[in-house]
Order: structure tokens, then C-alpha cells, then sequence
């Protein structure tokens, strides 16, 4: 072998490692709001920048995106219903919880203001006003952990909108930006994560009616699951995900991400809500 087939022969070697842990690639099973607010765009070239660790996101209501992990087609998960995380949790699919940042819900709504709730700060007394008057209100029903939060308050209200006639609770079945969208259209009331509220370009007459309820707060959660379940052999780069959303550097990120001088996202791993 020739002195130049050596050198580069010993090139190649040397920099096997690298290229391995370059190529290898994990999938997050995460809600759609970190991603249709644009964090995850933010965050994720930071972190495979210091690792060479590549993150593909299945952005999903939390429900579903549960339920990719559990059929093993997930690596991470990265979600925001306190509820369906226990769950998850309890059944041994996850092994650890930690909670990564917060921000908070807004009920959204028509400058007309039908139901008479715009400043408000009590989000339960809203809906018993939307349902008193009737006014169109479109829900996710996606499973998501915005349509979770938004049935929690329902039930507080002691209303089962779906069972309320006049066909004011429109239902559709899908994610935050498709039901801003049609909360846009039919003049209606929506309950949106401020981050994507934030970065939803289409609001026609829609403004924020409600915030400030502490019962609009809204917490974000990174679980690691069972490497006895998920054999997928992606465990140990999606445990440096997980640890570098809860460092210094992720939190920092976090933190740091504003849309429209805004920041949609605080970062509490030190603090948990």
C-alpha cells in the first residue's frame, strides 16, 4: 500500500467515530405547539450542533403523540398534559418526567365580543358565558393537551358543551393553527398556547379575551421512556436531548426565544411550575 492509501486510510479511521455519532438520528414525539411556535426550530440545531445528534419531530396532540411512544415509534417525548403524562408514566412506558418550561393559555375570541368576557381573568366564568350566549366556540377535540385543558375547564363549569343544544360547540378535530383558523372564520372562541397564539399570522378579528388565569398555565414536560419497552437502540442519544433541554445551554435557549419581541417561553427546569 502506497504512503498517500496509508494516509488516507488512517484519515478515515480516525474519523469513523465522528461520522458514526454524525449520522445518528432520533425521533421526538412532540405536541404541536413547540413546533408551530417555532421553538423547536430555535432549539434543536443548537443542540445537534453540540452533539451531531439529528432530532426527527413528529409534531402531534399529546394523545397522539403519547401513542406513538408506545407503539415504539418514538424516542422522546415532549408533551404538556399533566393527566395523560401520569398515565403514561404509571403504565411504564416513561421512566422519567421532567418538566423543561412553561408559558401559559389564552382564550381568544371576536373584537365584537359577544359573550362579554373581553379583561377578563377567570377563564370557568368565561365559558359559562360563551354558553350562556351561545357564541360559537371551536375545540380542538384532538386529544391534544390544549383539548385536554380546555375540557378540565369545562367540566369545572359544570357544562358538557357537546350536550348543549344549538350547535354552538363546534368540534373539529384538529390542531391549534386549523382551529385558530377556523375560530378566524366563524367569529368564534378558541383556547390557544400562547406560543402559537403568538406566532399565528392569520387573526383577522380575533384578540386575546382571557389570560391571567392560573388555571391557564401551561407546563411542558420531556419524558425518557423504558428502555425495557423501546428497544429501539436510540436511548442513550435521546437521554442527551432530554439532559440538554434541562441544562444550562437548553434553558438558556429557552429562554432566549422571543417571536414579535415576545418570549413565548420560560424556562423552569431549576423551578418547576
Amino acid at each position: 500500500m502506497s504512503i498517500r492509501n496509508r494516509a488516507a486510510l488512517a484519515g478515515l479511521l480516525v474519523s469513523w467515530p465522528a461520522l458514526a455519532h454524525a449520522q445518528q438520528t432520533i425521533t421526538l414525539a412532540s405536541t404541536t405547539s413547540v413546533e408551530d411556535s417555532g421553538l423547536l426550530k430555535a432549539l434543536l440545531p443548537k443542540f445537534t450542533a453540540a452533539t451531531n445528534i439529528e432530532v426527527h419531530v413528529v409534531a402531534q396532540g399529546t394523545g397522539q403523540a403519547l401513542d406513538t411512544a408506545r407503539r415504539g415509534d418514538a424516542d422522546l417525548v415532549l408533551v404538556h398534559d399533566p393527566d395523560a403524562e401520569q398515565v403514561f408514566v404509571s403504565q411504564g412506558f416513561g421512566v422519567t418526567r421532567q418538566q423543561i418550561a412553561w408559558n401559559d393559555f389564552v382564550i381568544v375570541g371576536p373584537k365584537s365580543d359577544p359573550a362579554r368576557i373581553l379583561g377578563g381573568h377567570d377563564a370557568v366564568a368565561a365559558l359559562k358565558a360563551i354558553a350562556a350566549a351561545q357564541s360559537p366556540f371551536v375545540s380542538r377535540g384532538d386529544r391534544s393537551g390544549t383539548n385536554a385543558l380546555e375540557l378540565r375547564l369545562w367540566k369545572a363549569a359544570a357544562i358538557a358543551p357537546p350536550q348543549v343544544a344549538g350547535g354552538w360547540y363546534r368540534d373539529i378535530g384538529g390542531g391549534m393553527g386549523a382551529a385558530l383558523n377556523a375560530a378566524a372564520a366563524m367569529d368564534a372562541y378558541t383556547v390557544s398556547d400562547r406560543g402559537t397564539w403568538l406566532s399565528f399570522q392569520n387573526k383577522r378579528d380575533l384578540v386575546v379575551e382571557i389570560e391571567g388565569d392560573p388555571r391557564l398555565i401551561n407546563r411542558y414536560d420531556v419524558i425518557e421512556l423504558d428502555p425495557k419497552r423501546h428497544t429501539a437502540g436510540s436511548t442513550g442519544a435521546a437521554h442527551e436531548l432530554a439532559q440538554w433541554l434541562l441544562s444550562p445551554a437548553g434553558q438558556d435557549a429557552i429562554g432566549a426565544y422571543q417571536l414579535q419581541g415576545a418570549q413565548l417561553f420560560h424556562p423552569s427546569a431549576a423551578a418547576p411550575k
